[in-house]
Formats: C-alpha cells, sequence, structure tokens
C-alpha cells in the first residue's frame, strides 16, 4: 500500500507584500534580522526553511506582508542569499519580480571589524566597502571581510 500525498502548499500566498525566494537553505532568519524583523515587531510573516529545490537542492522562503522592500534593503540581502528572487505581490497577484545584485561598492551596509577603523568613530562618514573576489574590503582601513559577513551587516 503506497502512502503518497498529493503536493500541497507550504506556505499560504499573501495578498500584498513581498515574497523573498530561493535565500540559502538556513539564511532566512539572518534575512529576517537584516530586515530588521524580530519577535516584537508587528510584520505578518510565513517562513519556510530548508525546503526543496530543483535549482538549488534545499532553500528558503520568506513572505512578509503589506511591506515592499527598498533597494537598500534588497542589497543587503544579496550578501547572504546572491540567488535569491524578490516577488512584491499585490492583491494575490506578482507585479514584480527581479533577482538580487551585490553592488561593487556598498556604503553604509555593513560595519568594518576593525574598532580602529574611522568608520566606527563619531566621524560623520558612513562605512564603505568594496566587493571583491574574498569577501569585503573596506575602503578605509583596507580591512577584508571573507566570513560570517552576516554579522557585519548593519
Amino acid at each position: 500500500m503506497s502512502h503518497t500525498h498529493p503536493p500541497a502548499l507550504l506556505v499560504s500566498p499573501i495578498r500584498d507584500g513581498t515574497v523573498i525566494d530561493h535565500i540559502t537553505a538556513g539564511e532566512a532568519l539572518n534575512v529576517l534580522r537584516i530586515l530588521g524583523i524580530t519577535g516584537t515587531t508587528d510584520e505578518c510573516l510565513s517562513i519556510a526553511t530548508n525546503v526543496a529545490s530543483e535549482l538549488m537542492g534545499h532553500k528558503d522562503i520568506v513572505k512578509i506582508e503589506n511591506r515592499e522592500l527598498v533597494k537598500e534593503e534588497v542589497n543587503r540581502i544579496a550578501l547572504i542569499a546572491p540567488r535569491a528572487s524578490i516577488n512584491f505581490i499585490r492583491n494575490y497577484t506578482v507585479v514584480q519580480k527581479k533577482g538580487v545584485e551585490i553592488p561593487a561598492v556598498l556604503k553604509g551596509v555593513v560595519r568594518c571589524p576593525n574598532p580602529g577603523c574611522i568608520s566606527n568613530t563619531n566621524e560623520p562618514i558612513e562605512s564603505s566597502f568594496e566587493v571583491v573576489g574574498t569577501g569585503l574590503h573596506c575602503l578605509y582601513c583596507d580591512t577584508v571581510i571573507t566570513k560570517d559577513i552576516a554579522s557585519h551587516i548593519i
């Protein structure tokens, strides 16, 4: 006797908001942190982690009702989920779908781990990092971040 089940939606559709799909498996909670979403905020969320994906093997998905992400938020997500797609939903319909792109230079997105860096002082400047093959290069003090980039995102 076979116990196969028909495919079903893991997460219900949203009326208006943003769906972030193709997030690197295991990074959904970091995406929420990047967006400033905590357990104390009012957003209505749906989160699926380690979902089977033909393209990626496994992926995470985040649905946020009544919120459309801005470019700076998408840039931050690109750092930890370079294959993510952003879908803007209005009245249950995808009105815009786009991939993420890591810009060549990130300003005010990542905090330099070097406590002596001028961007960590009281000077009125934003952090500034160049995206290089090995990671992120601070344009003020030459520090290079090569791992755990999510923990440095402002």
